[in-house]
């Protein structure tokens, strides 16, 4: 289970709504306690791509990202990003660049903006998807 302030809920829907037409995207960390995962920090990354249908995440941030989270020790729990025009849902893009089956792949879907969807996803090495619960607090 995966547990998300709503603050930051609300940080991921105004950088995905920022972001648009195209994909926005970012990562998560957090800490793990048993099976549950609580996400402490949401990083707002920059889509190089600028594409409707893809993101690439800058190089920099990233390293940035991860240098700030092991000072903090957190963990990297996963990344997000928003599908414009698509339900939340991994691609089969999502699905081919998913590199890592411990972490969770969260999906905002935009396809209606005035009722937004996110959804969290772990992405094994054979491609199967499971949607992990993602808990609003």
């Amino acid at each position: 289970m995966l547990f998300l302030r709503k603050k930051d809920y609300e940080l991921i829907l105004e950088h995905a709504l920022n972001g648009l037409p195209n994909e926005a995207c970012g990562l998560i960390a957090g800490v793990i306690k048993e099976d549950k995962k609580y996400i402490e920090k949401v990083y707002l990354l920059t889509n190089i791509d600028v594409s409707r249908e893809h993101f690439s995440m800058d190089p920099k941030e990233q390293l940035a990202v991860l240098k700030d989270i092991r000072a903090n020790n957190y963990v990297l729990l996963g990344n997000f990003h928003s599908h414009p025009e698509t339900p939340a849902r991994p691609s089969k893009e999502d699905k081919r660049l998913a590199y890592d089956s411990k972490i969770n792949y969260l999906i905002l879907s935009l396809m209606n903006p005035k009722q937004p969807v996110l959804k969290a996803f772990l992405i094994q090495e054979g491609k199967d998807v499971s949607e992990e619960v993602i808990e609003i607090v």
